[in-house]
């Protein structure tokens, strides 16, 4: 049996894991800002010594690690509140449930506390198709697929894809820089075929809102599922930049507008229906852990 003398002090690991929160809040403005940011830039923007970051980093590419499963528990808690608030499309599961980013499955799950909490995404193997296919990539209980209506996975009939999505990107808002840092330096410290395989939940879900939704003629259907849900994200990484470089101020209502109306939902319906959801309050935020 092990004696107390075996771990280190509760005060130290507290200390232990603000340090390591603080180098990976750094890395992410800092890399965030220039992805050519040092190991020693980001030591002196988290206010510790290089061989400090060294402790809990053995170099960039694990640096990059942590940010990613930063970054996937981030937005997969988000997915969960998502999951909470809209069950989705008669799917038939509880919210939370699912293999998205933050479950017991997903992931580099064991990777750290707070992993266990699920994204309540659709299962999501990377497949070939990518968000660019002209496949749309949702799963058999997500929406949009062969189910027929009596099934147990079609989608109820008052599901209102326009709320969904809407709903999908202010949720996602508040974590769109640890998104828009983890598309941006996983191409070359992760390579691409794993940041697809990391993003293909939130990809998948998008992807299925937007096939139930051109199934109900709520959006247009000029363009696939798939490759639309990779517009709409181009779209809105590029608002997010212009947020962070104080061209534009939003709170996520714009850009869930633009994102609908982009979709092919009409400006009024589109507006009334972000300002129906984005009641006064905060939304569910991103819960970190480290």
């Amino acid at each position: 049996m092990s004696s107390p003398t075996d771990r280190p002090p509760a005060r130290q690991r507290r200390r232990t894991r603000a340090t390591r929160a603080r180098i990976l809040d750094a890395a992410l403005r800092e890399l965030g800002r220039n992805p050519d940011s040092s190991l020693g830039d980001i030591a002196e923007a988290a206010g510790v010594a290089r061989r400090t970051l060294y402790t809990h980093f053995a170099g960039r590419a694990a640096l990059v690690r942590g940010l990613t499963e930063d970054a996937m528990r981030a937005i997969g808690h988000a997915m969960a509140d998502v999951s909470a608030l809209d069950a989705g499309p008669g799917s038939g599961r509880g919210a939370g449930e699912g293999s998205g980013p933050g479950s017991d499955s997903g992931p580099d799950a064991a990777s750290g506390p707070g992993t266990a909490s699920a994204s309540g995404s659709v299962s999501a193997p990377a497949s070939d198709s990518g968000p660019g296919s002209d496949s749309a990539p949702a799963s058999a209980s997500g929406p949009g697929s062969d189910s027929g209506p009596g099934s147990a996975s079609a989608p109820a009939s008052d599901y209102d894809p326009a709320s969904a999505l809407a709903r999908f990107v202010l949720t996602l808002w508040p974590v769109g820089d640890a998104y828009r840092t983890l598309i941006g330096l996983a191409p070359q410290d992760l390579g691409p075929d794993h940041l697809s395989e990391l993003l293909a939940p939130a990809r998948e879900t998008v992807a299925g809102i937007l096939a139930e939704g051109q199934r109900r003629g709520v959006f247009h259907a000029v363009v696939p599922p798939g490759p639309l849900s990779a517009a709409l994200e181009a779209h809105l990484l590029a608002l997010l930049g212009t947020v962070n470089a104080g061209i534009w101020a939003d709170d996520g209502s714009g850009a869930a507008t633009s994102a609908l109306i982009a979709a092919g939902v009409d400006s009024a319906t589109a507006t009334a229906t972000v300002r129906g959801l984005h009641a006064p309050g905060p939304l569910p935020a991103a819960r970190r852990h480290h």
